[in-house]
């Protein structure tokens, strides 16, 4: 059985000056690059998965849905951290991700899945992120470096 302590009015007091800093408007979601990942992974569900053969269900479709999938969560994981090198570290993951996306629609490209104008829609998006993220761990580096 769980025991726990019922909060008295000042507890809250208390945890609302501590948390006054904390802004419930601002989370991951607001990041433009996890926006942008976001639009990149719903692409690749959206685009790319439909068009590709029964036989690549547990290929080259899993693993596409596993990176585009880990774009986002791992912006938001790092997002969570609240260390900057530990954020910098996840923010990198999800950049490895979105080249691992690269590969994965160059082969659908390669494999007669796809055609140019859909391979070039999705480098387009790709690129995109590829640079917000870089520019969001460069501005995360700067902070770390100002703030230690």
């Amino acid at each position: 059985m769980f025991r726990f302590k019922l909060l008295g009015e000042t507890d809250f007091d208390q945890m609302a000056q501590s948390n006054l800093e904390y802004d419930a408007q601002r989370d991951f979601t607001t990041l433009d690059a996890w926006k942008k990942a976001r639009i990149l992974k719903i692409f690749f569900y959206n685009e790319i998965i439909p068009t590709l053969p029964s036989e690549e269900k547990f290929n080259l479709c899993t693993q596409i849905r596993k990176a585009s999938v880990s774009v986002t969560a791992n912006i938001s994981e790092g997002y969570g951290r609240y260390n900057y090198q530990e954020g910098i570290q996840f923010y990198r993951i999800a950049r490895g991700s979105i080249y691992e996306l690269k590969d994965h629609l160059t082969s659908c490209l390669d494999l007669s899945f796809i055609d140019k104008s859909l391979f070039d829609d999705g480098i387009v998006l790709i690129e995109d992120a590829k640079k917000t993220i870089n520019g969001y761990i460069k501005f995360v580096k700067n902070r770390k470096e100002s703030y230690g």
